[in-house]
């Protein structure tokens, strides 16, 4: 499927702001707008250290009129960019993965890099950080089946922070806001949390301050309140940028907490529930059908209905023994070793359907996103099946 919208910029004035203040308009369009969209949807903190999402090839201030979105990011679809006219390739998987020292044109990854520079074509990925988010690859997958009361499956922890500032009584509920406004105080399926405490704050500002309250040169009390509030990582900069803007005093004083609390929305995985009970056979066959897979590679079944499905894109191996305590009956995932089967250990049926078949739906997560913030912008969906497993 490929959507053509570029009937758009036809009109060489064009123009039109999203509701989100995104500005749209053929000439003015550069990477860095869809580097921005993307990133607000799967910030770039959630992907795991190993990872490489984000603008891998080209500037951010390049202008560009379309995007083409795929799984992969391969010579032919390089060469269906040039064919379309794009100049920015959105894929799943970063074509740069480890370090590269040398670009000769050695390897596949190398070409891919020396293809695109030359046609001033930029590279753009977003990987683990849209394994990490709900409504990512996992939730696709979830989706398909049909999973009810989803939640994720190994929640993240290290990504969260506090913030613990001190401001006067009659000032702190419009701090409180301003703070909230910029993406502090969620927790779980709450907003606007916060700890209060009153105290007393004592200053002194030297000859050229200009104390809000009190008189320089002066010791001064003031009746404050402590106000502590839990945020993510990626709002960071935008957070401390409000607390500046909104707080009375000309110096501010907060503390920073880095935090072990897992992140309850964002992690590996998903788990929840089928509408009704299947049996295992059935529901295996389901999955061939649904993710058009050649075949599923499977522990032997266990005599019981499945309810709960766990679901991993791409390896997730490493989410066994999660899906194991979560009471799932099936594991939906990839890449699963020989000897890693044996890991099932009788307690649950581990279906790999293949690496590209779970994350197959990817590119259409891209396009939704971006349609979503620039629903006039040329967005196409690649033709290219990037998957480099046959069946025979």
């Amino acid at each position: 499927m490929v959507l053509h919208l570029t009937w758009a910029f036809s009109i060489g004035f064009l123009t039109k702001m999203s509701d989100d203040g995104y500005r749209i308009f053929a000439g003015e369009m550069k990477v860095k707008d869809i580097s921005a969209c993307m990133e607000a949807f799967a910030p770039l903190a959630y992907q795991e250290s190993y990872d490489n999402a984000g603008l891998i090839c080209g500037s951010q201030e390049a202008e560009i009129n379309s995007v083409l979105l795929s799984l992969d990011c391969t010579e032919a679809v390089v060469d269906e960019a040039i064919a379309l006219g794009c100049k920015l390739i959105v894929s799943h998987h970063p074509i740069v993965f480890s370090g590269m020292k040398k670009i000769t044109g050695r390897t596949y990854a190398e070409r891919v890099i020396i293809k695109a520079i030359k046609n001033d074509i930029a590279l753009y990925a977003a990987h683990t950080n849209l394994d990490h988010v709900e409504q990512g690859v996992n939730g696709a997958i979830a989706e398909k089946l049909g999973l009810k009361n989803t939640r994720v499956l190994a929640p993240r922890s290290g990504i969260l922070r506090k913030l613990v500032t001190f401001c006067p009584v009659d000032k702190a509920a419009e701090l409180r806001q301003a703070l909230f406004a910029a993406g502090a105080g969620h927790i779980g399926n709450y907003d606007e949390c916060s700890f209060n405490q009153e105290g007393f704050g004592t200053f002194r500002g030297n000859e050229i301050s200009k104390p809000s309250v009190g008189e320089k040169l002066k010791t001064h009390q003031e009746k404050e309140l402590k106000i502590e509030v839990i945020f993510s990582t990626e709002r960071e900069g935008q957070i401390l940028d409000a607390l500046k803007k909104a707080h009375p005093y000309e110096e501010v004083a907060y503390d920073l907490y880095p935090l072990e609390n897992s992140h309850p929305l964002v992690g590996s995985g998903l788990v929840g529930d089928l509408p009704e009970e299947a049996g295992e056979a059935a529901f295996l066959g389901r999955l061939k059908r649904v993710f058009r897979a050649s075949v599923v590679r499977h522990t032997a079944f266990l005599g019981k209905n499945v309810r709960r499905v766990a679901v991993c894109g791409g390896s997730g191996s490493f989410l066994l023994g999660d899906a194991i305590a979560s009471g799932a009956g099936v594991f939906v995932s990839a890449d699963f070793k020989y000897h890693q089967f044996f890991d099932a250990d009788n307690k649950i049926v581990i279906a790999d359907i293949g690496h590209y078949e779970t994350e197959q739906f990817t590119p259409q997560i891209f396009s939704d996103i971006i349609r979503k913030k620039f629903p006039i912008f040329a967005v196409h969906l690649s033709k290219i099946n990037t998957n480099p497993v046959t069946y025979s």
